[in-house]
């Protein structure tokens, strides 16, 4: 009995492999005849596991079922999966914390020795600085992703920051988890343009609308698009200079959200940042210590920085120089 529950859960692992097996190939993966693997088969969908036969090459499939039945970890997979439900029990989707909670508690408790210590020994060494963004309801989430996934358009009622709400037509691209935030990248059927709206503020109406051929986004990437809605083209403020390296070497001092990159030649490159004051414009430019030239910008921001050149060389007045 050890022996055929241990077969059975060696075939099951080969099974979730995703891949088609002939059961000449589990045979012989197992060391059994072909006629135990079709036993075996049998015995797996007797347990709930939805074992098909694939046509034409009498071999076997691992499909989706009605139900979930258990699931075959190997190491790295089961830490990668206990990292995940840690980081979700505290994460930016509203609803899920407490589930998750529950299924890396269920997941522990199985976890072998090593794996537990290897789970406990990450959670006690990390430390999560700053606050979740705000919360977005899981329903909310699946909606906007289903739309995308089948092209239809989706229509929804938008909350302002301001508070004021309006109801928007969109042709949604992608979902992108930014900066501890949900945000929709779509192109707004009414305004004929590109948007990015944050999910949270985001309630969907039903049913969908027409499916829509897919546009090309933006900066070719909407990941880059969305950093330059975020960094620059939202605020009251902007500004763009001119940095004296590379893009490459600017990269590593320019955090996602802070601002957009693009390239001018090997030795520069330009930074367009936003700010919602002339004086975070100031410490947003000068936090990556890189020397630049101020190419456009409000006024405010020129006499912001020279009030903050001032205040650099006052408080050196009395300082000794050597």
């Amino acid at each position: 009995m050890l022996e055929t529950s241990a077969r059975l859960l060696r075939l099951l692992a080969l099974l979730q492999t995703h891949r088609d097996w002939t059961g000449a190939d589990l045979a012989a993966q197992l060391d059994v005849t072909t006629r135990t693997v079709r036993r075996d088969v049998e015995r797996l969908r007797e347990l709930g596991y939805p074992v098909h036969a694939t046509r034409g090459t009498g071999g076997y499939r691992l499909g989706a079922g009605a139900a979930l039945p258990p699931l075959l970890l190997d190491d790295n997979e089961a830490v990668a999966v206990a990292v995940g439900l840690r980081s979700a029990s505290d994460g930016a989707v509203a609803g899920i914390e407490e589930a998750s909670l529950r299924a890396l508690t269920k997941l522990e408790q199985v976890l072998p020795p090593r794996l537990r210590h290897r789970v406990r020994t990450l959670r006690d060494a990390t430390v999560r600085v700053g606050v979740p963004g705000a919360a977005v309801a899981p329903d909310t989430l699946m909606a906007i992703a289903e739309a995308c996934r089948r092209r239809e358009r989706l229509r929804f009622d938008y909350r302002a920051h301001t508070g004021s709400v309006s109801v928007r037509s969109v042709e949604p691209h992608s979902l992108v988890h930014f900066s501890r935030r949900w945000y929709l990248v779509a192109w707004d059927v009414d305004r004929a343009d590109w948007r990015s709206f944050r999910a949270d503020r985001i309630a969907p109406r039903v049913p969908t609308g027409p499916r829509f051929e897919p546009r090309e986004i933006p900066e070719g990437d909407v990941a880059k698009y969305l950093s330059l809605q975020l960094s620059a083209r939202s605020w009251p403020y902007q500004a763009t200079v001119l940095l004296h390296v590379s893009a490459a070497e600017a990269a590593g001092c320019v955090w996602p959200g802070m601002g957009v990159v693009a390239a001018v030649d090997e030795h520069s490159c330009q930074l367009h940042v936003g700010a919602d004051t002339p004086e975070a414009l100031v410490w947003m430019i000068t936090s990556s210590d890189i020397d630049f030239t101020l190419l456009s910008g409000p006024r405010e921001l020129a006499t912001a920085l020279r009030a903050q050149a001032a205040r650099c060389d006052r408080a050196l007045r009395n300082f000794p120089s050597t």
